[in-house]
């Protein structure tokens, strides 16, 4: 029996106002470390003057994988429960996944079910990716289908969200994780900087035998987009690329990095403004050199 506590929360914060106390609160007693990322917001200063008990660690903006890395590191515990700093965690949904893992020794990761701030439910189960998942997602064809597997694989379309599961991965918004299994396979992968950094983490565990699940059961609240505010667009379609070329293969990458460039050249011909910048961003970025370069 380990002499560590059963579990100690990480929350990954830059300027994570007003979310971060009611992440905090809903976490009760439970250990827990902030890790900042260089808040101006005055995140710092509230989490040192109202949770003198939450262990703060400041360092610089290094990405979500370091991020929650830097935070494991500093609080040890048999178990590690990552939520974001946007997400709440309802009564009882710890003690539900901590029960839920016991009951399967092979679970490196269990994921609760995710609902919006209006109560509707936020999907959170996902299929790895594959060439034809990010053409339905780029291409908007699984707006043809959506509820279909076969026009909305990344999303995995009819997955009702209402019982037990073992999936390929879910969001990282809020995750249990064994630390047996990540002694194993290691921590995440600080390569991706921002998205994908979760997919290729569980990827990992299930090729070294380990088991991610999703639990109906437990319930947590998750505003989503807060703490990036939905401008590292660049770094969603880098993560993209990473995650072919390190479980695919640079060919497949290749093809990935093709496919994307074409759905965004295309996007910029229907959208103007705000969302048409952002899609000509992304055609920058694609366009400024091979799948090597756009990820050194």
């Amino acid at each position: 029996m380990s002499d560590l506590p059963k579990v100690a929360a990480v929350v990954v914060t830059l300027n994570g106002l007003p979310w971060l106390p009611r992440c905090l609160d809903s976490l009760g007693d439970t250990p827990t470390v902030v890790v900042d990322h260089g808040s101006t917001d005055g995140t710092i200063e509230l989490v040192r003057e109202s949770y003198p008990r939450v262990l703060l660690v400041e360092q610089g903006n290094l990405g979500m994988g370091a991020g929650n890395n830097a935070g494991m590191r500093a609080l040890a515990a048999d178990f590690w429960f990552l939520v974001n700093s946007d997400a709440w965690v309802e009564a009882g949904a710890l003690d539900e996944l901590l029960a839920f893992v016991d009951a399967r020794p092979r679970a490196a990761v269990v994921g609760p079910r995710l609902l919006n701030t209006d109560g509707t439910l936020q999907k959170s189960v996902r299929a790895d990716p594959t060439l034809w998942g990010l053409a339905t997602e780029y291409f908007f064809l699984r707006k043809l289908a959506p509820n279909t597997r076969v026009m909305n694989p990344m999303y995995m379309g009819g997955f009702a969200h209402d019982a037990a599961a073992q999936v390929d991965w879910v969001s990282g918004a809020a995750l249990l994780v064994r630390r047996e299994a990540a002694t194993e396979v290691g921590l995440f992968d600080e390569a991706f900087f921002m998205f994908s950094e979760e997919s290729d983490w569980q990827r990992r565990f299930r090729d070294a035998g380990w088991e991610v699940w999703f639990d109906a059961a437990a319930t947590v609240v998750h505003v989503g987009g807060a703490s990036h505010g939905g401008r590292l667009y660049v770094e969603n379609l880098r993560g993209h690329l990473r995650w072919f070329a390190k479980h695919r293969g640079l060919k497949t990458a290749r093809r990935a990095r093709v496919l994307l460039l074409t759905a965004l050249r295309l996007r910029t011909l229907v959208y103007r403004g705000e969302r048409g910048a952002l899609y000509r961003e992304g055609v920058r970025f694609l366009s400024s050199g091979d799948v090597e370069a756009l990820l050194s």
